[in-house]
């Protein structure tokens, strides 16, 4: 791969994404859920925009219930979607091991670990969509970005908690690794076969359990724990990969949209309704594209609707309980982030990133996504000239198209 041109890409990348309106704007309002999956939610109070930006459409719940979810595989899951197979070789391709392997990084909480143990994480299907690509999971169940409150032990040589900071600290040598991962020997094992030169991308998702913890948002001036708060804490994780990956692209990726029920059942409401006295989830997925803005790097909105449908009357198709994802959500958001990889190694245009809106109802795993040609001539010009000369191995040109300019 051709580390020279990573600079380059993550610019252009993150210059678009902003243009093109692909990232949450820091101060876009959040959205309030309008549409209801069942007649229970359908008698509750009707919440619009306007009302979004009053206190009266958010509610505050003490002790939000949390499912609790042991780390899953697709063999415990009712889907039964046949598992996407990985990308082909063009021809003329060097061997596998004269290739420059991809080698991607995933940190997150259960959403990046389920599937891990039988090969569908999402680390998996972003996998099976970039070629001669390495993954290395250290997705960890219940883990948040910051550091738990119950610790005033902040220093990285302290640290031994499995929380972002620690995973970031420890990953540079930094933390004692072993201590970190006691109880998670198959991460400890991903950890020692990472080297961070080699590294080219980060993936970084968390908030959730912080939301659920009541982590503070911001950081305060006059606290010299910021690493305690969701925002300084992914904020010093990020810092830290960079200082030990100056050549790797990280992407932040906001917390899922979920939607939240009693132990009973009964639904409260959704990410962007429900608060735990200090926001909303919708207000932590904002705080991480602040965190991308603040350290440069590149935002991945699953929140908001950017790249798929995942909202209320979806909702139950996507996630299992709620909240985590279900095997054909890590399908489909696998599909979506293999973009920005792909992106940026070159294998496809801008254009299948900016475009690829996803709906489950019409989602197909044997699927790879192409954008309409003659859309790409007239909206996507610089693109096009490489895509008409066969430039992205997983974007080559139809018949039809190359005799257009014939």
């Amino acid at each position: 791969m051709k580390k020279k041109l990573k600079l380059i890409t993550t610019i252009l990348l993150s210059t678009t994404l902003i243009i093109s309106g692909c990232s949450l704007d820091a101060d876009k309002d959040t959205q309030t859920a309008t549409e209801y999956v069942n007649d229970d939610v359908a008698a509750a109070e009707e919440t619009t925009e306007e009302a979004a930006a009053t206190d009266s459409s958010i509610v505050v719940i003490e002790n939000l219930f949390e499912p609790l979810l042991e780390e899953i595989s697709s063999s415990a899951e009712s889907s039964t979607i046949v598992k996407e197979e990985p990308a082909e070789e063009t021809a003329g391709e060097e061997t596998a091991e004269e290739v420059d392997k991809v080698e991607m990084v995933f940190f997150g909480d259960s959403q990046f670990a389920n599937g891990r143990s039988d090969g569908s994480s999402i680390a998996d299907m972003i996998a099976t969509r970039v070629p001669n690509s390495v993954v290395y999971n250290l997705g960890i169940g219940g883990s948040t970005a910051s550091l738990e409150a119950s610790t005033n032990l902040t220093t990285p040589d302290k640290v031994t908690s499995n929380c972002f900071v620690g995973m970031a600290y420890a990953l540079a040598g930094e933390a004692d690794r072993n201590t970190i991962l006691a109880d998670n020997h198959e991460v400890l094992n991903t950890m020692n076969s990472i080297v961070p030169s080699k590294v080219d991308y980060y993936f970084i998702e968390y908030g959730a359990n912080d939301f659920f913890s009541n982590v503070r948002l911001d950081i305060d001036l006059h606290d010299p724990d910021q690493i305690h708060t969701y925002y300084g804490a992914l904020k010093a994780g990020v810092e830290k990969l960079k200082a030990i990956s100056p050549q790797a692209t990280i992407f932040i990726v906001s917390p899922f949209y979920s939607i939240y029920k009693s132990p009973e059942g009964s639904y409260i409401g959704d990410s962007y309704i429900v608060s735990n006295g200090i926001g909303t989830l919708a207000d932590y997925a904002k705080k991480s594209q602040n965190v991308a803005e603040d350290t440069q790097v590149i935002a991945i909105d699953t929140m908001f609707r950017t790249h798929t449908d995942l909202y209320l009357d979806t909702s139950d198709q996507y996630l299992m309980d709620g909240v985590h994802l279900t095997l054909k959500g890590r399908q489909i958001f696998g599909r979506v982030f293999a973009h920005y990889v792909n992106f940026h190694e070159h294998n496809e245009p801008y254009a299948y990133l900016e475009t690829d809106f996803i709906k489950i109802a019409e989602y197909d795993t044997e699927e790879y996504y192409r954008y309409d040609e003659g859309m790409m001539k007239e909206y996507y010009p610089e693109s096009w000239a490489k895509y008409i000369k066969g430039e992205f191995p997983l974007a080559q040109p139809s018949e039809e198209a190359l005799s257009w300019d014939n």
